[in-house]
């Protein structure tokens, strides 16, 4: 297992734009983050406004001029959206195509039609993460209600047996796998091949996914047995479509940018130089700029054409799914700005120097500080971020393979239960008309079941790997 490294950065590293100890230095962060969480929770300022004042506090609290803790953040902020903007966007713009084609239903029905009776979780489950490999979780959630609503009617099923390997599903995609916003930012922050984080997460999500999605709505449907409410279900896209996409093209598309990401990864693996034209080639369409982009391109053809879309009308869809993007990039890109703040005034040389003593793994640091980050924030996200720059310095000196393990250490530490500071629990307790209560004792519980069993496995798989 790989071990906290004592050795310090590199020689030609920036030096910290303060020279505040460890002890203002620890002070400036916890400032930083309680202005951060005091500005979303109590005064409920937007993420991107609480991210760039708590920015700002930090530098101010560790004694950094007020232009250079400036620069910092619009630096990291500019670096972060170069690095995942592009990436977002065409990652938005693939759900709404398929969501706007009817190809989202498809998917559905189609497995739907082969399940029933015990089997009815397993199909969720598998709904859910294969819909949730391109779609944000919020996306996600408003795409799979009316079925798991329907399903759950229809079925006379608990609507916790049905709902909560639907939403395992979603979050453990959000969480672990690219090309969503939090694993990617990680991979940018520790500098971790995507590709192989890309297939370990697919190896640590498996079993995860299973343990708190089918196995634990069992628990939760005992502890909360309530029915679907009863509400007039949101319209279908495919309703109001006369023809849509077939399973076939439609689980094509969607899985196309994962084949690519993963086919590259293998390459790299089995050729091993840089020099050879078949690698040369899988490094360029198999990454994550050109695979995304080509699911797009491909998706006009096999979602939009056989649900009759006309230019005009993909046009539109491209630009209804750019539009909600907007706030999700801030978030994001000001995520990163408070990461290159707090590496500019050396906390991740503080970090790497108050723990050099320590017998802690890397791993399980990466993993405590997401979850305090997200029990502070409530964010997924902000965790993700903030915990990825924080350690960035830990993953200096480690494998591909470790580097890949850390960034999903983090993913898991972020999802570590939710609770009222997080619009997931909102979200989750409107649409399946709960009380507080049985959303802690459902939807917050599984959210930290899978962050302890995908923590576990990240632990287990550095010690064999």
């Amino acid at each position: 297992m790989t071990r906290l490294s004592v050795e310090m950065l590199a020689a030609d590293a920036p030096a910290p734009i303060t020279s505040a100890g460890h002890a203002q230095l620890g002070i400036a962060v916890l400032v930083g983050i309680a202005a951060i969480v005091l500005l979303i929770t109590k005064f409920k300022l937007h993420a991107f406004l609480a991210l760039t004042i708590g920015s700002l506090a930090l530098g101010a609290v560790a004694g950094a001029p007020l232009d250079k803790a400036i620069l910092s953040f619009t630096t990291g902020l500019g670096s972060t959206v170069a690095g995942v903007g592009v990436l977002i966007a065409l990652g938005a713009i693939l759900g709404k195509l398929l969501a706007d084609s009817g190809g989202a239903d498809q998917i559905v029905d189609t497995i739907l039609a082969k399940a029933g009776g015990r089997a009815m979780p397993w199909a969720m489950v598998l709904i859910a993460s294969v819909i949730g490999l391109p779609l944000f979780f919020e996306v996600g959630i408003v795409l799979l209600i009316p079925v798991v609503l329907m399903v759950a009617r229809r079925g006379n099923y608990s609507l916790m047996r049905i709902g909560i390997p639907a939403l395992a599903g979603l979050s453990v995609m959000h969480g672990l796998i690219p090309p969503h916003p939090g694993p990617l930012v990680a991979i940018d922050a520790l500098h971790a091949n995507l590709g192989v984080t890309l297939a370990l997460g697919i190896l640590v999500a498996v079993p995860t996914v299973i343990i708190a999605g089918p196995l634990f709505s069992k628990v939760a449907a005992r502890w909360v047995d309530v029915p679907a409410p009863e509400r007039m279900l949101p319209q279908r896209a495919s309703e109001e479509l006369e023809r849509r996409p077939g399973f076939g093209a439609t689980l094509g598309t969607v899985l196309l940018p994962v084949v690519l990401m993963l086919a590259k990864a293998l390459v790299d693996i089995v050729v091993d130089d840089p020099a050879n034209r078949t690698q040369r080639v899988f490094d360029v369409v198999g990454s994550p700029l050109i695979a995304l982009l080509a699911a797009v391109l491909v998706g006009f053809f096999t979602l939009g054409r056989p649900a009759g879309f006309t230019r005009d009308r993909l046009q539109q869809t491209v630009e209804r799914g750019l539009m909600p993007i907007a706030g999700i990039l801030l978030i994001v890109g000001a995520g990163g700005g408070f990461k290159q703040t707090l590496i500019d005034c050396g906390v991740g040389q503080m970090i790497l120097d108050v723990s050099k003593d320590w017998s802690i793994p890397a791993l399980l640091l990466g993993w405590l500080i997401a979850v305090a980050i997200r029990l502070a924030t409530g964010s997924a996200t902000v965790a993700t971020v903030s915990a990825a720059g924080l350690v960035a310095p830990l993953a200096a000196d480690m494998s591909t393979t470790h580097a890949a393990l850390l960034v999903l250490a983090i993913g898991a530490g972020s999802l570590f239960f939710s609770q009222v500071n997080d619009a997931g629990f909102w979200l989750v307790k409107e649409y399946f008309g709960l009380t507080v209560g049985q959303t802690v004792k459902t939807w917050s519980v599984m959210e930290t079941i899978i962050s302890v069993v995908a923590g576990g496995l990240v632990l287990l798989l550095s010690l064999v790997i």
